[in-house]
Order: structure tokens, then sequence, then C-alpha cells
């Protein structure tokens, strides 16, 4: 049991848990943009099956990333040859920054597909 305690400890202390929720909410807010941006630029729908694709595979890519690596005043070193008390100091709170700007995007953007989604479904009962 104290195994698996530290490794959520360790977890905590890469900021994995952080990352994780970053890239999530960035990669959906990516795929939203996508899905509704796209298809009104007419760019053909293998580039947005693409983004998606991209990032379902970067999410695991952006962890490993976090657990090996740590963002330090001195630039991105290896987890290895920082301290342990160095690793959560930093910015403790630039990821509920990035949280809260995009939960705005993405109500901004629903709204946005429900208008332009009325317009287009009314445009075309008129014919």
């Amino acid at each position: 049991m104290s195994d698996n305690l530290s490794f959520f400890s360790e977890l905590k202390r890469r900021n994995v848990y952080k990352v994780a929720v970053a890239y999530a909410i960035v990669g959906w807010l990516v795929v939203q943009i996508a899905t509704q941006v796209f298809p009104f630029l007419e760019i053909p729908n293998w580039v947005v099956r693409s983004v998606i694709v991209l990032v379902a595979i970067g999410f695991p890519v952006a962890l490993i990333s976090a657990w090996a690596f740590e963002l330090t005043p001195g630039g991105i070193k290896r987890t290895e040859d920082v301290g342990p008390s160095v690793g959560g100091t930093s910015k403790g709170r630039t990821w509920i920054y990035v949280a809260v700007i995009g939960a705005a995007l993405s109500i901004g953007l629903f709204f946005i597909g429900r208008y332009s989604g009325q317009h287009s479904a009314s445009g075309t009962g008129t014919e």
C-alpha cells in the first residue's frame, strides 16, 4: 500500500496531474475549434480526424514528458537532476488559469455552434 501511496505522491511532485488536466482541457478545446471552424472554412474532414488523432497521441507523450522532465527557473531539466524542493514551488496556480480560460472558450464555442446551427437549419427548410 505504501508503494502505491509513494507512486501517487511522486506523480503529484512531478506535476503529472497538472499536465494531464491542462493537456486534456487544451486538447479538448483544440478539437472543439477544429470541429466547429474547419467545416465553415471548407477544410476536409480528414484534417479534423487528423487533429483528433494527434491530440489523442500527444496525451501519453505529454504525461511521459511531465514524468521525465521538470520546468525550473533555469530551464527544462531531467527530474533526477532536480531536488524535490524545486519541483512544486514554481507557478503553482498557472494550471487554474489555463482551466478557466479553456472553460470560457469552450462555453463560447458551444454558444457559437448553437447559434450558427440554428441559422443553417432554418435556412435549409425554406427552399
